[in-house]
């Protein structure tokens, strides 16, 4: 097993990301190496070339300046002589600045005098060039490849009465300064592989604490499984891994708590869909010993069946609210809205209805959800209370959000069930009458809240009343809040809006008072 595992790794190293990254970063560092070295190289060839002519133009020049000198005193001697002259005294005076760099002269053709370390190689393997140099009537410079290497020389010509007596030849031979530069160009070489050797070493090791995080990023997301997700990475440092570390244990916090909702609900849901299938199992196997009692038990059947079907679409409906078409946004006036509210739920028990106060905004809502949701709250408001008891609905603007809320005097939600009160299947332990009721209104209130990016606020006493606010931010048609001109050209009565910051413990304390 552990050779099959090696194997498998070995035929996965050309493709790892780890060793991509040290092959990328080999063939950077190499082509970064090659390319200096040869820079380096052409720099130190030039400068041997810059520094050839230099010494070379130099040399030429201190020759033009004795023969300007000899010039003067050239009344009395012959033209030879003259030559001569001049030629013996640049030599005399010529200091080469190393091995590398001669003078030669020749008159008529043949060599007269020349420096100690002019090469006899060149004298005697070149003598084609010694003739082109001699025969020179004009000042010439130029590169040439001789069996010692390549040259750089000036030749000057002394010129007395229009006639060439003899020519000036200063050499300068860069083969030892090129070997130089290649010799240690090829102790470079070595050197620099040493180095990338030891780099690359390092680099490997680098990368794969670098990497470590994502090696154990792939292990932890193979090794979680629907029974087990518990499993998270250590996050060090604060670079960019570290971040996709920490970003990674969040997702899986995220899934975590989405697959337990999901099994609790599953769970929750099979059991409230299972009592109302066991009652009508119930019902129809006992309906052939009672066949007197068949239009009741069918009724009944029926009954369970609405409550199922009722169960069902609340489900259904939880499922819509993950999805983006979950609403149909249009642009509503908040007084008429509330109004229209108010008037549907006043009709739905016996109880003392009050319409608090109405903003006065355009609100962008789906108008069929909040209805819904405002309705769901007025049930279960009617759940917890009896009849005499008040239920109010109101709305407001403040701050650029929307409040809809409803209050009433009944029995409150103790404090332990209003932790959980807007979740699945939750009911409240105080009430005592859940006929039809599968915990599941107040869980769609908030999905429709949610969905128009708002929330609930619940402000509860038991035995004194329940409040439900529901938040929605504004998205204003008009940037005018305006109050409304003519409340009585509708026939209704006038609308008022409430001062100040809302609070709802303070709403809640003048209702009941």
């Amino acid at each position: 097993m552990g050779f099959l595992h090696s194997l498998k790794r070995w035929y996965r190293f050309p493709n790892n990301t780890r060793s991509r990254i040290l092959l990328w970063y080999f063939l950077l560092t190499a082509f970064t190496s090659v390319a200096s070295i040869l820079v380096t190289h052409h720099i130190l060839y030039r400068q041997i070339y810059d520094l050839s002519r230099e010494h070379v133009f130099r040399q030429a020049i201190d020759f033009q300046r004795i023969i300007n000198k000899q010039r003067l005193k050239s009344d009395v001697v012959s033209h030879n002589q003259y030559t001569f002259d001049v030629f013996d005294k640049f030599l005399s005076q010529y200091e080469p600045v190393g091995i590398d760099d001669y003078a030669i002269t020749l008159v008529e053709g043949q060599i007269y005098r020349h420096t100690e370390l002019f090469p006899d190689e060149l004298i005697s393997q070149e003598a084609d060039l010694i003739e082109y140099w001699g025969q020179l009537d004009k000042p010439k410079q130029g590169k040439v490849n001789t069996s010692i290497g390549e040259l750089f020389f000036v030749a000057e010509p002394v010129v007395v009465e229009g006639q060439t007596q003899g020519v000036l030849v200063i050499v300068y031979c860069a083969a030892n300064s090129y070997k130089l530069v290649n010799g240690a160009v090829l102790l470079i070489i070595p050197a620099t592989l040493g180095v990338m050797g030891i780099a690359a070493a390092i680099a490997w090791g680098t990368t794969g604490r670098v990497l470590a995080p994502l090696r154990a990023l792939t292990e932890t997301a193979q090794s979680i499984t629907e029974t087990d997700m518990s499993q998270r990475i250590t996050v060090k440092g604060k670079d960019e891994i570290a971040e996709l570390t920490h970003t990674f244990n969040e997702m899986l916090d995220r899934l975590q708590l989405a697959f337990e909702s999901q099994q609790e609900f599953l769970k929750d849901a099979g059991h409230e869909l299972r009592t109302p299938i066991t009652v009508i199992r119930g019902y129809l196997e006992t309906l052939k010993y009672r066949p007197e009692r068949q239009e009741q038990t069918i009724a009944l059947a029926v009954d369970e069946l609405d409550r199922m079907s009722r169960l069902v679409n609340d489900l259904l409906l939880l499922a819509k609210a993950e999805r983006p078409d979950f609403l149909n946004l249009k642009p509503e006036e908040l007084d008429w809205l509330t109004e229209e509210l108010f008037l549907k739920v006043r009709s739905m028990a016996d109880r003392n209805w009050n319409l608090e106060s109405k903003g006065l905004t355009p609100i962008r809502v789906d108008r069929q959800r909040l209805t819904q949701a405002v309705l769901n709250l007025v049930q279960n408001s009617i759940r917890h209370t009896q009849k005499g008891d008040t239920i109010t609905l109101g709305s407001s603007v403040q701050g650029g959000y929307a409040s809809i809320w409803v209050s009433d005097t009944g029995e409150g939600i103790a404090p332990e069930d209003q932790k959980h009160i807007f979740e699945r299947f939750a009911r409240a332990t105080t009430c005592e009458n859940q006929g039809g009721n599968f915990g599941l209104g107040l869980s769609i209130v908030q999905a429709i809240v949610q969905a128009h990016q708002g929330w609930i606020q619940l402000q509860s006493e038991p035995g004194k009343g329940s409040l439900f606010t529901l938040v929605i931010p504004l998205d204003v048609i008009s940037d005018d809040v305006f109050h409304e001109p003519d409340s009585n050209h509708r026939g209704q009565s006038p609308h008022h809006r409430l001062s100040g910051v809302w609070s709802p413990s303070q709403r809640l304390h003048d209702h009941r008072r």
